[in-house]
C-alpha cells in the first residue's frame, strides 16, 4: 500500500487524527514555550523577570487548570484551545518589549494571561489524549502526543541555537522571539481544525463521549468534588511534583553553567530525549502480556530508580558551584560557562541535562497513564486532567519563586529530591489498586440536574 493510499484511509473523526491535531497545536504553542522557557529566564541573562512571569503564569494556571475541565465541558475543545493558543504568542512577544525597554511588567502580565490560556488548553488536551483511545491503546496515544509535542520543544531549541550561534550576547535576539510568535499564532489557528468530541468515533464504532449533558452548576459541584475524591488527594503529591524540577533544571543548571548557544543545544537534546522516553514507555504501558497493575508497577520502578539516579548525578555536579552569571559576576562553575565544543568539559553536564528530559517524559507519561486508567468517561477525564495541571502549576509556582528569591541552588536540589520521594509512595499505592478495565460511564438521569456519581480508585462509580 502506497503512502497516498494510507493517507486516504485516514479518518478525520478518528481518535488518532484528533490526538495528532492537538499534538501539533501543542507542538506550536506549549512546545515553543518550553523551548523558550528552557533557555532559563526566557532567554534573558537576568532571570528575575522570567522567574516572576512564570510565577504569575502558574498562579493563574492553578485556578484555570482546575476549572479548565469545566470550561472545556461547557464550551467545547475547538475554540477553547484556539483562543488559549493566542496567549502563548502574547507571552513570547512580550520579551521583544522587554529587550527594548528593560521593563518586565508587560512580560509578567503576559505570563498571568498565559496561565489562564494554558490551564484551559491542557485540560482539553488531557481529555482528548486519555479518553479518546481504547483502554489497551492509551499508552500509545499518550506517546504519540508526547513525541509530537516535544518535537516542538526540540525544533524550538534549534532556533536560538542557530540564530545565536555566533552571538556574544547573553540574551536572545528579537528575531528568535518573532519566530516564536509566528509559530504560536499558527498553532492557535490550527486549534480550529479539531472536531467536537461528540463526532469522534473509534475504529470499533464506539463513540468517545458517553455523557451528553452538563451545565454550570454541575461543573461547579464537580470541581469541589475533585478535592474530596480520595484518589485525587492521593495523587496530589504526584501532580505537585511533576513540573517542580523545571525551574531548577532550566535556571540553576542550564542558565548557570552553559553559554547562550549551548543552552539552545541542550534544549534540542532535552526535548528530543522526551520523545524517546515517551515512545519507549508506551510499549510497556500497552503490553498485552501483563495486567494493568503489573505494567504500572514495572513503570513505577523504572521511574523511581531513574529519577533517584539522575538526582544523584546532579548532586555531584552541584557540589562544584553555587551561582550562575549575573550583571555583576560570572558563574563560579570551574572553568566558567561551558560551550558545547569544549568536548571534555561539556560531555558529562550535557548528557546529564539530556537525561533530565528523559526522566520528565517517563514521570509525566506514567502520571497521565494512571489518570487515564481511572475511568473512560471523557468529561471526568477532562476534570482529572485539569486537576493534574492545576496542582502541577501550584508546585511550579512555588519552584519558580524559590529561584526568583535566590534560594541556594543546593537547597533547591534537595527540595526537588525530597518531593520526588514523597510523591512516589501514594503514586505506588494508587497503582496497586488499579483494575484491568475501567467501566464505561453510563448516562445517569441525575446528570440533567447537575449531579453525578463519584469515581473510586478502581474506576467504578461509588453509587
Amino acid at each position: 500500500m502506497g503512502i497516498l493510499d494510507r493517507f486516504r484511509q485516514i479518518r478525520y473523526y478518528s481518535p488518532m487524527t484528533q490526538v495528532v491535531i492537538v499534538g501539533l497545536v501543542c507542538f506550536l504553542c506549549p512546545g515553543m514555550y518550553n523551548a523558550l522557557n528552557g533557555m532559563g529566564g526566557g532567554g534573558q541573562m537576568d532571570r528575575t523577570t522570567g522567574n516572576n512571569a512564570n510565577t504569575a503564569l502558574y498562579c493563574t494556571f492553578i485556578v484555570f487548570g482546575v476549572a479548565g475541565g469545566a470550561i472545556v465541558n461547557l464550551c467545547g475543545v475547538r475554540w477553547t484551545i484556539s483562543i488559549s493558543g493566542l496567549a502563548y504568542a502574547l507571552y513570547s512577544g512580550s520579551y521583544i518589549y522587554l529587550n527594548h525597554t528593560g521593563n518586565g511588567a508587560f512580560t509578567i502580565a503576559a505570563g498571568a494571561v498565559l496561565g489562564m490560556g494554558a490551564g484551559v488548553m491542557w485540560a482539553a488536551q488531557g481529555m482528548i489524549m486519555v479518553s479518546y483511545p481504547r483502554e489497551e491503546e492509551k499508552g500509545k496515544y499518550i506517546a504519540v502526543f508526547w513525541v509530537i509535542f516535544n518535537l516542538g520543544g526540540m525544533i524550538g531549541g534549534v532556533l536560538p541555537f542557530a540564530i545565536n550561534y555566533h552571538s556574544e550576547s547573553d540574551s536572545l535576539s528579537d528575531g528568535v522571539y518573532i519566530a516564536f510568535v509566528i509559530l504560536e499564532s499558527l498553532g492557535a489557528l490550527l486549534g480550529l481544525a479539531l472536531a467536537p468530541p461528540s463526532k469522534v468515533v473509534r475504529n470499533d464504532g464506539t463513540s468517545v463521549v458517553l455523557v451528553k449533558y452538563t451545565n454550570v452548576t454541575r461543573e461547579a459541584v464537580e470541581i469541589v468534588r475533585l478535592f474530596l475524591n480520595p484518589t485525587m488527594l492521593l495523587l496530589l503529591p504526584m501532580c505537585f511534583t511533576s513540573n517542580f524540577f523545571y525551574s531548577y533544571q532550566f535556571g540553576p543548571v542550564n542558565a548557570s553553567i552553559f553559554n547562550i548557544r549551548t543552552r539552545g543545544f541542550n534544549n534540542i537534546l532535552y526535548w528530543g530525549a522526551q520523545m524517546v522516553g515517551a515512545y519507549a514507555l508506551s510499549f510497556l504501558l500497552d503490553s498485552k502480556r501483563l495486567t494493568r497493575r503489573q505494567r504500572g508497577t514495572i513503570a513505577f520502578a523504572i521511574v523511581a530508580v531513574f529519577f533517584n539516579a539522575i538526582w544523584g548525578g546532579t548532586l555531584a555536579q552541584q557540589l562544584k558551584y553555587t551561582h550562575g552569571p549575573s550583571a555583576d559576576e560570572t558563574t563560579d562553575y570551574p572553568g566558567g560557562l561551558i560551550d558545547f565544543l569544549e568536548h571534555k568539559r561539556a560531555a558529562g553536564p550535557i548528557i546529564l541535562y539530556m537525561l533530565y528530559g528523559l526522566g520528565d517524559a517517563l514521570y509525566q507519561n506514567l502520571a497521565y497513564w494512571i489518570i487515564g486508567s481511572l475511568t473512560n468517561d471523557s468529561q471526568k477525564l477532562s476534570r482529572y486532567a485539569g486537576f493534574y495541571k492545576g496542582m502541577q502549576s501550584l508546585g511550579a509556582t512555588v519552584a519558580w519563586q524559590l529561584d526568583a528569591k535566590n534560594v541556594a541552588y543546593m537547597d533547591q536540589l534537595i527540595g526537588n529530591w525530597v518531593l520526588l520521594g514523597i510523591s512516589l509512595v501514594p503514586m505506588f499505592y494508587v497503582i496497586t489498586k488499579l483494575k484491568d478495565h475501567s467501566e464505561e460511564a453510563p448516562v445517569f438521569e441525575e446528570e440533567k440536574s447537575g449531579l453525578s456519581p463519584q469515581l473510586s480508585v478502581t474506576g467504578k462509580d461509588d453509587s
